[in-house]
């Protein structure tokens, strides 16, 4: 009876063993965690930040309590500052930025990290993945991995290019295309804007001031409609071409009250005057002749 007693409590120590053993795994697989987190936080903030930071993870005394948040406030502050020029300058917003550290040591640090945020009202979302190499006091960063997301009502123009960054792992060239590539539709809707304002009873925006199509219909001629068609291209090697065209509709009615030639003429006399006085000056010459007036 004893005899069974004691291998009962044998196993029941054994089990309470295994359970203490999983248990210190645990602590062990916490505290590892927390110093990458730690490493993570360390990695991207300098100066008073990483003290601060280093402080309030119990790593070493840097002043009081409110020494420190002092000096948080204080990095925090200049951090907003310093990204708000950055937006200014490349007109870039970032909306939340993700980082999930992969592998970690004194030599390499990999990352996984997510950007989405919006230029104009091109909206993106952005993964990568960055390694950095340390050889002494000099480091080298690679990007690899690569996925772009983006929501755009013209994407189709887009689609090659964004294949080709994603290839290529160019994240300065996708980010700098996408800057011009905003900035050409934000002149075609100011410009289409600007016009439908000016002339509200000849210019018409059947998809809105953001489309890539207006119409210019002629007050006393129901059926005549001229289009500009302006898209913006968007070449594989990040090349941003805006192409503007005139698309005549002219009914057989309308013909007979106009010379055929003119009329057939129309698109390449645009062009032209789109090479020698730009898009807005084209346009309006356009909307003039359209409505055949001289008033502004």
């Amino acid at each position: 009876m004893e005899e069974k007693m004691c291998e009962e409590n044998t196993e029941e120590v054994k089990v309470l063993e295994a359970q203490i053993d999983q248990l210190r795994a645990e602590v062990a697989e916490l505290q590892h965690q927390q110093q990458m987190n730690l490493k993570d936080m360390t990695f991207h903030f300098r100066g008073q930040m990483q003290d601060a930071l280093s402080y309030v993870c119990g790593q070493k005394q840097v002043g009081s309590e409110e020494e420190v948040v002092s000096r948080l406030k204080e990095e925090v502050e200049e951090l907003e500052e310093d990204l708000k020029r950055q937006t200014q300058m490349n007109g870039i917003s970032l909306n939340s930025c993700t980082t999930k550290t992969l592998q970690s040591s004194s030599r390499k640090l990999v990352q996984h990290l997510s950007v989405s945020g919006h230029c104009s009202e091109l909206v993106f979302q952005v993964e990568f993945q960055l390694s950095e190499v340390r050889q002494g006091q000099r480091s080298e960063r690679t990007i690899s991995d690569l996925n772009v997301v983006m929501d755009a009502s013209d994407l189709c123009s887009l689609s090659s290019f964004l294949s080709g960054a994603e290839e290529r792992n160019d994240l300065l060239l996708l980010f700098r295309t996408v800057r011009t590539f905003s900035d050409r539709r934000d002149d075609r809707r100011r410009t289409f804007q600007h016009f439908q304002e000016k002339y509200p009873s000849v210019v018409s925006l059947p998809g809105g001031c953001r489309s890539e199509v207006m119409t210019l219909n002629h007050p006393e001629l129901p059926g005549c409609v001229l289009s500009i068609h302006w898209s913006v291209e968007v070449s594989r090697e990040g090349g941003v071409t805006p192409n503007i065209y005139l698309l005549p509709k002219i009914p057989e009615r309308a013909l007979q009250l106009f010379p055929s030639q003119a009329v057939g003429g129309a698109a390449e006399a645009f062009q032209s005057m789109l090479r020698i006085l730009g898009p807005e000056a084209a346009v309006e010459s356009v909307i003039r002749a359209v409505s055949l007036t001289q008033d502004t």
